[in-house]
């Protein structure tokens, strides 16, 4: 598949020209034209990069790219040793950051509610980014927890308290704490992202809505490994998830 063939139909399937974001979305590292084989995984760190050279890859397809707004653009240290390792190796980069997020069936938010069981049934934020939904049968906040660990492979942070069961639940990936009030707008029992910040806890304990931090990296790993298999279905690309441990 053409390298640009392929950044054409990512950017339509995922919407990516009519989403605000704060880095750019698709092709952020030019390799080689033809693309057979695709490495997945979260974040473009230095060690998923040596794992697809080692592999032959034509190139990666991660959630967590480069060119942050308001990072310092120069081309120095970690990120000196990052794109050298693209550019001498002719690896192509592509990243969707919110695009992954807010896609209805192969989205973060949404793979994370196939993986943990939960019904979605409407949006929230700005960009509709958050999902809101229900847990198939009412639960106490400690089984919430419990099973957010099993499935995820990570003990999850949990803030506050609730009395009743929970059955109306909101979630967002990654570092959607500053969400937390948008959701307990929308109605929600309980909220679920990935991080948490000081804040958080104080919202949590005053609105007697709690909060789950279940892990940035954990959240999110979903998303780009869906997208992958889609590709593969797709296209016949040979498309491999690498997931880079991070405890964050």
């Amino acid at each position: 598949m053409h390298r640009d063939e392929l950044q054409r139909y990512l950017d339509d399937l995922l919407g990516a020209p009519r989403i605000k974001d704060y880095c750019p979305n698709g092709l952020q590292v030019e390799g080689r034209a033809e693309i057979r084989r695709l490495v997945c995984g979260v974040t473009a760190s230095l060690s998923l990069i040596e794992a697809a050279i080692r592999l032959g890859a034509d190139g990666l397809l991660v959630h967590h790219g480069y060119f942050w707004r308001g990072e310092d653009p120069r081309v120095v240290a970690t990120r000196r040793k990052r794109l050298a390792a693209l550019i001498s190796h002719d690896l192509n980069l592509f990243a969707y950051h919110l695009p992954l997020d807010v896609h209805p069936d192969l989205g973060n938010n949404a793979q994370l509610a196939r993986v943990m069981g939960w019904l979605p049934e409407g949006r929230f934020g700005e960009q509709d980014v958050g999902m809101i939904g229900r847990i198939e049968a009412p639960a106490t906040l400690t089984h919430v927890a419990r099973s957010i660990a099993a499935r995820l492979g990570r003990e999850p942070l949990v803030v506050g308290e609730s009395a009743e069961p929970i059955q109306r639940i909101a979630w967002c990936t990654g570092a959607a704490q500053s969400m937390f009030e948008a959701a307990i707008a929308a109605g929600a029992e309980l909220f679920v992202s990935g991080e948490v910040s000081e804040p958080t806890v104080h919202l949590a304990r005053e609105s007697g809505v709690p909060y789950i931090a279940a892990g940035h990296h954990a959240t999110e790993r979903y998303g780009v490994h869906a997208l992958g298999a889609h590709l593969a279905s797709q296209f016949g690309l040979h498309c491999e998830f690498i997931d880079i441990d991070n405890p964050v």
